[in-house]
């Protein structure tokens, strides 16, 4: 599986679908599914029945997983894709746009 070019606490931007432009932290990254969810992105309402660590149950608001072709990586306020480059010996994230080192 090739590796994944968005990681956990990532900032990216939403460049399809109904949320389209908003931006948000990344939470948690699906490799198999290459899914993420995005923090405050594609909310979703679910009602819960009551349980021991929500008494009153009710109606939660949480986010929705996203297909990860739908967002972007923001890098210093705007939008880039992201490629790999080996430096010292390191495999590294860079932004195309700059070219430089995101991590």
């Amino acid at each position: 599986m090739a590796t994944m070019k968005i990681k956990k606490g990532d900032t990216v931007k939403v460049i399809a679908g109904k949320d389209n432009g908003k931006e948000g932290k990344v939470i948690h990254v699906d490799a198999k599914k290459k899914r993420v969810l995005v923090e405050g992105v594609n909310m979703l309402t679910k009602h819960t029945k009551p349980s021991a660590g929500n008494p009153n149950g009710g109606i939660v608001h949480q986010e929705g997983a996203i297909d990860i072709s739908n967002v972007m990586y923001v890098h210093k306020g705007k939008a880039t894709r992201v490629g790999f480059e080996i430096k010292d010996g390191k495999k590294v994230r860079i932004a195309k746009s700059t070219g430089e080192a995101i991590d």
